[in-house]
């Protein structure tokens, strides 16, 4: 049968009070879960941190990669190249999901439930989020991508083609300098995604190339409360 694929290492930060909601923040290609928390940490100069969600921020295996021509790196899955119009790498893509699934199981196994867990990244992390959410997880709290993008064919429009829920919110962000992920290729995911039924906004950052600014992480720590707010203490 299948392999079983190994816990993904992560970098966690726990809430400061009563642990009632989780954040899952997928990392770049190349990085890991505690470069992604660091740098987030180095933006802000705090800690993203929440009185009530755990924010988890999980390491891909190292895979060889086709765009550093198959060099071992930290990706969540292969790509045939750095491209909206190329197919995508769907067996990796999938495997991924199984593993992060576990992830998400984890964190219903410890009584969070789904509407009380969001999903995101940064770049290959929000790509991968965007699978994760629309394929296999529809009843996420929502979902958002920094500086991501999907290809022309995804599989993602394929299954939202299909699809009769209520899908999860997209909170996408993008700079307009960016020239690894070009802002085009943002704008039509958004888009596309709008026109499938997904409720979405585009946050657009002038002059901000493949990164992070404090300005664009405040906003996405803002809808994150949105979409998580603290509960009242239930009373029995």
């Amino acid at each position: 049968g299948m392999a079983v694929p190994r816990a993904l290492q992560r970098s966690v930060g726990s809430p400061a009070g009563r642990h009632t909601a989780s954040l899952i923040f997928l990392h770049g290609s190349g990085d890991t879960g505690q470069g992604a928390r660091t740098w987030i940490k180095q933006i802000l100069n705090q800690d993203m941190a929440f009185q009530h969600i755990k924010v988890i921020y999980p390491t891909a295996p190292a895979r060889p990669y086709t765009p550093m021509k198959g060099a071992t790196s930290t990706v969540w899955f292969d790509r045939y190249k750095i491209s909206n119009d190329c197919p995508e790498h769907i067996e990796s893509i999938d495997s991924m999901c199984q593993g992060l699934t576990d992830l998400i199981n984890d964190e219903i196994k410890n009584g969070i439930t789904k509407d009380r867990i969001l999903i995101g990244g940064f770049s290959m992390g929000g790509g991968m989020a965007m699978h994760l959410a629309y394929r296999f997880h529809q009843d996420l709290a929502g979902v958002f991508a920094l500086s991501s993008f999907l290809n022309k064919d995804s599989a993602v429009y394929q299954a939202l083609k299909r699809s009769e829920s209520i899908l999860p919110e997209l909170f996408q962000c993008h700079g307009t300098a960016d020239q690894l992920v070009l802002y085009s290729w943002g704008e039509e995911t958004n888009e596309m995604l709008k026109s499938l039924g997904v409720s979405t906004s585009l946050h657009t950052f002038p002059n901000l190339n493949h990164e992070l600014n404090k300005t664009e992480i405040e906003k996405l720590k803002a809808w994150i409360l949105k979409k998580l707010p603290i509960e009242a203490e239930k009373s029995n």
